[in-house]
């Protein structure tokens, strides 16, 4: 009977779907609306200020459509938007079908994000290239310009030698430099926000602090050269954190494997786990921990990042 209502249902919104005519556009433009609400001034000031920090969820989703957007990927966005929600309900219909409510939020919650972790695994050579690019770039731009105490000459000078999306946010610096404004502090800091990265907005300040005092240009090299010692780091433990996401994988699949292997051993288990109020509980639990879980072990097992 439940599967009829389900087919009901999804008849029934395929009919609101087409009168309305809501297309994967609109789907994301509501979805970031509601992730990303309007900041008034005072939230964008402090914001610039320090004072409060934006959302981590809101600062992911837009750092996914940003890296999707420079590598010519923009649509793909839209299209894990729409599928976020379609997976959302099937999340919530999956747990209907197993005669289980407890499991509809854990479910809902875990499906939707499915999207947004494929999408985010995509770009991980993106965030690698950037990086890698970023070195090279503050590597070369840091040497010429101790050498000709003039930031936008270093710039210009090396322009030719950095490669995308780089190039493009150091020819935006040399443009509001030279074109918009006379304010070199203003324009570095400018360049500061288009890359969220420590090392690098550190690199930033102290160009900044170096249009006062120009002595202080011997401790570029050094903040440089913590973007090669956290690469470094990075590679280390690489093959390390790989078999701790492979061994917490394993536990998982043992956990969920439990639940067909007490068909096995004792069907009155298994009804017990699946069709009674304290089993449906416990497996609820069970999946709220998996998932909870799931995102800390994806959280602590990431490359490290220098934090100021």
């Amino acid at each position: 009977m439940i599967i009829f209502y389900l087919i009901g249902f999804l008849l029934i919104s395929a009919g609101i779907i087409l009168l309305l005519g809501i297309t994967p556009e609109v789907v994301t433009n509501d979805m970031m609306k509601f992730i990303s609400p309007k900041q008034t001034l005072r939230d964008k000031a402090q914001i610039a200020k320090g004072r409060k920090k934006s959302r981590r969820i809101t600062k992911e989703i837009l750092h996914i459509k940003e890296a999707l957007e420079v590598t010519g990927k923009g649509k793909q966005f839209t299209i894990a938007c729409a599928a976020s929600v379609v997976m959302l309900v099937a999340g919530c219909f999956l747990a209907v079908l197993l005669n289980n409510y407890f499991l509809i939020p854990v479910f809902a919650a875990a499906f939707a994000m499915l999207p947004f972790l494929f999408a985010k695994s995509t770009i991980a050579a993106y965030d690698k290239h950037i990086k890698e690019e970023m070195e090279t770039a503050l590597s070369i731009i840091t040497t010429s310009y101790i050498r000709s105490d003039d930031i936008v000459g270093a710039v210009n000078e090396n322009i030719t030698y950095l490669k995308p999306p780089i190039r493009e946010i150091f020819q935006g610096f040399v443009g509001d430099a030279t074109m918009i404004s006379s304010d070199l502090k203003e324009a570095i800091r400018n360049l500061k926000e288009k890359i969220d990265n420590d090392i690098y907005r550190e690199w930033c300040d102290t160009l900044i602090a170096c249009q006062d005092d120009r002595t202080l240009k011997d401790t570029l090299l050094p903040i440089v050269g913590k973007l090669t010692d956290v690469r470094i780091v990075n590679n280390d433990l690489k093959t390390m954190l790989a078999e701790v996401r492979k061994e917490y994988w394993m536990m998982v699949c043992m956990v969920v494997a439990n639940i067909p292997l007490l068909y096995v051993l004792n069907k009155d288990w298994f009804h017990a786990l699946m069709f009674t109020l304290p089993g449906k509980i416990v497996l609820a639990i069970c999946a709220l921990v998996i998932l909870i879980t799931a995102l800390l072990m994806m959280k602590y097992t990431r490359p490290i990042e220098y934090k100021r």
